[in-house]
């Protein structure tokens, strides 16, 4: 039975921490804001491009 819990218990923290980090692998300075897109999307509009995806 404690071998169970031991197993559980180590599977949970492998769980943890792949969800940790894929959460914070990434971006250097986080998610892009709503307004910083959207200016990035008038940017491009002026400049005759399409927007990015």
């Amino acid at each position: 039975m404690g071998l169970i819990l031991l197993e559980a218990l180590g599977a949970g923290l492998v769980l943890i921490l792949i969800v940790w980090w894929t959460m914070f692998s990434g971006r250097k300075k986080g998610e892009l804001h709503e307004e910083d897109e959207t200016v990035d999307d008038n940017e491009s509009a002026k400049q005759g491009r399409p927007p990015e995806a």
